[in-house]
C-alpha cells in the first residue's frame, strides 16, 4: 500500500473517531442538561415534585429501551446511518420540548431524545470497533471515547446554568439542536458507512418486548418514589415482570435474536456489563442527585454545583484519556475491578458531612471518583466490543450501556429513596443525614461490583487455562 493511502486511512480513521466521540458527548450534554437548571425547568412548567422526577428520569427510559435494539440495527443497517438519524431524532426531540410548554409534552420528547441517543451511543461505539483494530490502536481510540462520555456529563450541567444565567433554560436545548444538526451533516460526508458481514436481521418481537418492559420498569421506579404500594406502582412492577420474562422466552428461542443469551455464559461479557450496571448504579446515581442535594441542603448554588460536578467529570476526561498509557498485561477487566473500587473509595470521601460543609469538603472525594470513573470509561468501551462475536460491536455497546443507564435508574432511586427519607423528616439536618448513608450505600455497591469483576476476571484466566491444557493433553 502506497504511503499516501496509508496516510489517507489515518486521516479517515480519526474523522471517524472525533465524530463518534462528539455524538455521544452531545447525548451526555442532554442527559446531564436538566440537572443544575431543574429547579426553574419546573418552576416554568408549573409541575410538582412528581413531574419534577419525570423530567430528570425520562431520558434514563428511551436510552434504556432503545439501546439493545439500535446497537443490533446499527450493526445489520449500517452504522453511519444510524448515528446520523440518531441526531436528527435527538435535534427534533430538543426543539419540540422547548417549543411546547407542557410537562408531559417535555418529558415525553425527552424519551424520544433518549431514543435518538441510544441510536448515536450504540453506533458511536460500533463504528470504532470497526475502524479500529482490537490492540493499541483500539485502546487508544476507547480511551478518547471514554473521554468524551465524561466531557458531555462535565459540560451538560455547566452549559445549562450558564445559558439559563444569561437568559433561559431554554438555550442549552437550542444549542443541542443545533450541535446535533451540524454533527449528523459532518458525519454523513466525513464518516464512511460499515455494517456487520453476517446480518441477524431485525428481531421485531424481541425489540418490542425489551422496549417495554424496561419502560415499565423504569416507570414503576420513578412513579414509586411518590409511594411504593401505590396501585399504578404495583401494577407496572408486574407489567416489567411479566414482559420482561417473555422477552427471555423470544430470544432463546429466536434465531435473529437480538442479544445472542449464549454471551450470559461468557465471562467477559457478564464482568464488561455487570461494571457497566455498577457505574450507573453507584457513581451516576450520586452524581445525578448530587446538585439538587447541593442546593436544597447547603445553599450551594445551581452555578457552584454544576462546578463541584465539573470537578468529578472533567478528571475522569483527563485520565480517561492518559489511560491509554497503562501496559497491555493489565487486562481491561483488571482495570474495571481496581477501578470500581477507586468509585467507592472515592464515594466514601463524600459521606461525612454535616449542616455547615462547603464546597471544599466535597473536592477530595470528586477527584479520587474521577480518576477511578475516567479508568472505568476508558475500559468500559473497549471491552464492551471485546466481549462480542467480530462485527456485533454495536450489540455489545447497545447491551453495555443499557446496563448502564437501568443500574442508573436504579440507583438514583435507591439514592433519592435513602437521602430524602431517612428518618421520615425533611429538614436540612435529615437531608444531610440521608446522604451520608447514600453515599455510604452507593460506595458499597460499587465496592461490590469491583470485587465481582475481578472475581469473574479470575474465573476466565482459569477457563483458559483449562482449555488450554485440554488441547496440550489431546495433542500429545
Amino acid at each position: 500500500m502506497a504511503t499516501s493511502d496509508v496516510s489517507d486511512t489515518a486521516v479517515q480513521d480519526r474523522r471517524s473517531l472525533v465524530v463518534s466521540a462528539l455524538g455521544t458527548l452531545l447525548v451526555l450534554v442532554a442527559f446531564t442538561a436538566p440537572l443544575s437548571t431543574i429547579n426553574a425547568t419546573a418552576a416554568s412548567l408549573d409541575t410538582g415534585v412528581s413531574g419534577t422526577t419525570w423530567i430528570l428520569s425520562s431520558m434514563s427510559i428511551g436510552l434504556a429501551a432503545a439501546l439493545l435494539s439500535t446497537g443490533t440495527i446499527a450493526d445489520d443497517f449500517g452504522r453511519r446511518r444510524t448515528l446520523v438519524i440518531g441526531l436528527l431524532v435527538v435535534a427534533a426531540g430538543s426543539i419540540v420540548g422547548v417549543l411546547v410548554p407542557d410537562v408531559v409534552a417535555f418529558v415525553l420528547t425527552r424519551v424520544v431524545v433518549g431514543i435518538g441517543g441510544a441510536a448515536v451511543i450504540a453506533s458511536s461505539l460500533g463504528i470504532i470497533a470497526h475502524t479500529f483494530a482490537p490492540g493499541p490502536a483500539r485502546a487508544a481510540a476507547s480511551g478518547i471515547w471514554g473521554a468524551s462520555v465524561g466531557a458531555g456529563i462535565a459540560i451538560g450541567p455547566l452549559l445549562s446554568a450558564l445559558l439559563e444565567r444569561a437568559h433561559s433554560w431554554h438555550d442549552a436545548y437550542w444549542v443541542l439542536a443545533v450541535a446535533a444538526v451540524a454533527l449528523a451533516a459532518t458525519a454523513e460526508k466525513l464518516v464512511p458507512e460499515s455494517r456487520s458481514e453476517h446480518r441477524r436481521g431485525l428481531d421485531l418481537p424481541g425489540a418490542v418486548l425489551f422496549a417495554g418492559g424496561i419502560s415499565a420498569l423504569l416507570a414503576a421506579l420513578v412513579e414509586g418514589r411518590q409511594g411504593w404500594s401505590e396501585p399504578t406502582v404495583l401494577v407496572l412492577f408486574v407489567v416489567a415482570g411479566v414482559v420482561l420474562v417473555m422477552f427471555w422466552f423470544v430470544e432463546y428461542r429466536s434465531k435473529t435474536s437480538m442479544l445472542d443469551l449464549a454471551l450470559l455464559r461468557s465471562p467477559a461479557f457478564v464482568a464488561a456489563t455487570a461494571a457497566a450496571f455498577v457505574t450507573g448504579a453507584g457513581v451516576i446515581a450520586v452524581m445525578s442527585f448530587m446538585s439538587g442535594f447541593l442546593g436544597s441542603a447547603l445553599g450551594i448554588t445551581a452555578i457552584g454545583a454544576a462546578l463541584l460536578l465539573f470537578s468529578w467529570s472533567a478528571t475522569s476526561v483527563v485520565t480517561a484519556l492518559l489511560a491509554r498509557r497503562i501496559s497491555p498485561r493489565v487486562p481491561g477487566r483488571v482495570q474495571l475491578g481496581l477501578g470500581l473500587i477507586g468509585i467507592a473509595a472515592g464515594l466514601l470521601g463524600l459521606a461525612g458531612i454535616d449542616e455547615g460543609s462547603g464546597w471544599a469538603r466535597f473536592l477530595p472525594g470528586l477527584i479520587v471518583a474521577g480518576v477511578a470513573s475516567g479508568v472505568v470509561n476508558a475500559a468500559l468501551g473497549r471491552e464492551a466490543v471485546a466481549s462480542v462475536p467480530p462485527g456485533r460491536g454495536g450489540m455489545g455497546s447497545g447491551a453495555n450501556n443499557t446496563a448502564r443507564y437501568v443500574g442508573s435508574a436504579i440507583g438514583v432511586t435507591v439514592v433519592a429513596v435513602i437521602a430524602t427519607h431517612p428518618r421520615g423528616g425533611s429538614t436540612v439536618g435529615d437531608l444531610v443525614a440521608g446522604w451520608n448513608v447514600a453515599a455510604v450505600v452507593a460506595a458499597l455497591i460499587s465496592l461490590l461490583g469491583g470485587v465481582v469483576v475481578l472475581g469473574l476476571h479470575v474465573l476466565a484466566a482459569r477457563e483458559r487455562a483449562a482449555a488450554v491444557e485440554k488441547s496440550t493433553t489431546a495433542a500429545g
